[in-house]
């Protein structure tokens, strides 16, 4: 009877699946630790008409503004895999395409948000953080993004 059981529970973790049939393998969803920054293009103007700059902790990322039609555009920056739970520099530049003369210049620290996209249990784990470019108020909380 032992035995028997043993099968039984040796064949269903093998398999990903409880006794009950229910399947407790993980999801496959990736995950990277980053710090990204949002923005609506038309708060920038025209398309392209800004060029922004996310530095965090040494590396940087850049791209243009994007289409004024666009709701909102996004620039990660991927931090390593073993950050942690940490505090990180952010800094952003915004620069006229045309003039390269700086709109928006500001920095802060990031505190770090732990995710696990695919539940508590399951890797990966990541740290997170995003904020805003506001043309007047530099980096803030996304929190109240009209996506329109």
């Amino acid at each position: 009877m032992r035995r028997a059981l043993l099968t039984v529970l040796l064949a269903a973790s093998l398999t990903g699946r409880s006794l009950l049939g229910k399947d407790t393998s993980c999801p496959q969803a990736d995950g990277d630790s980053q710090v990204t920054v949002v923005w609506r293009p038309a708060d920038f103007g025209g398309r392209d008409a800004v060029r922004i700059r996310l530095c965090v902790d040494g590396t940087c990322e850049e791209r243009t503004s994007g289409s004024p039609d666009d709701p909102f555009a996004a620039l990660p920056v991927r931090l390593r895999d073993d950050i942690g739970a940490s505090t990180v520099p952010v800094r952003v530049t915004v620069t006229s395409a045309k003039s390269g003369d700086t709109v928006v210049e500001d920095s802060t620290r990031a505190k770090l948000t732990e995710q696990h996209p695919n539940g508590a249990t399951c890797p990966p784990t990541t740290r997170t953080a995003t904020f805003r470019a506001h043309p007047d108020k530099g980096l803030t909380s996304p929190g109240g993004l009209k996506l329109q």
